[in-house]
């Protein structure tokens, strides 16, 4: 095959030129944006993902039903479970269990007011973070924004479930034991804790997996401005 005619190739090259620089590259997409722009189209994207997260996980069931965020028991008490069985004491393991659960759904229904006020207390600079961050760079401002209180606000609604199940009194009082041994970390020692802990992880993996759906298909989205954002990220 003969080498294309010299003018064919500079034609060529012109074209391909001109296309180049009519796509410009991610980077610049966002750079054009405006930062009140950026910052709605992040901010209405994170807030979809609360939203979702949220409603998924306070619902009946939102933990039991899911496998990937559903509260086993304690480890220690795990390990004892079967024995439980053999003295007839299944039905309070099982009863735990499913009251954990509950007490971290109706923990997390009390979420959402927590995450507005960190989506307010957003900066420019905390977004531009995220936006040019990892796949959960939201999800980690969340964890940082608001454990402290969403803490604060769960652990009052898990002690409220669990304090009417003996068996969860029985396994503070045995957990403290083993753990003032050193056969039992700190954070497992104490059910409420437990749970409350449980549930958070929980909740910042569902907000992650919708951070990452709609990182990965912006222009599946419903709001023009998050398609622009996230688009313009990608």
């Amino acid at each position: 095959m003969q080498p294309a005619p010299l003018r064919q190739r500079c034609a060529l090259l012109i074209l391909w030129t001109l296309c180049s620089a009519a796509i410009p590259p991610a980077s610049a997409q966002l750079a054009a944006l405006s930062s009140r722009d950026a910052a709605g189209g992040l901010r209405a994207a994170l807030s979809q993902g609360i939203g979702t997260a949220v409603a998924q996980l306070g619902a009946r069931n939102g933990f039991l039903d899911d496998p990937k965020v559903a509260i086993p028991l304690p480890p220690a008490l795990e390990k004892v479970e079967r024995a439980l069985r053999l003295v007839g004491m299944s039905g309070q393991a099982d009863e735990l269990r499913v009251t954990m659960n509950h007490a971290a759904e109706q923990a997390v229904a009390q979420a959402k007011p927590v995450f507005e006020d960190a989506l307010r207390r957003m900066t420019l600079t905390d977004a531009k973070g995220i936006l040019t961050g990892g796949d959960d760079a939201g999800t980690q401002y969340f964890r940082r924004a608001t454990s402290v209180q969403l803490t604060q606000k769960f652990k009052p609604i898990v002690a409220g479930a669990t304090a009417r199940l003996k068996l969860a009194s029985q396994y503070d009082q045995l957990a403290g034991k083993a753990a003032q041994l050193g056969l039992l970390s700190a954070g497992d020692a104490n059910l409420d804790d437990y749970v409350t802990a449980r549930a958070l992880d929980g909740l910042f993996s569902r907000i992650a997996d919708e951070e990452r759906a709609i990182r990965k298909d912006p222009l599946g989205q419903a709001s023009s401005l998050i398609r622009r954002v996230f688009g313009a990220a990608r």
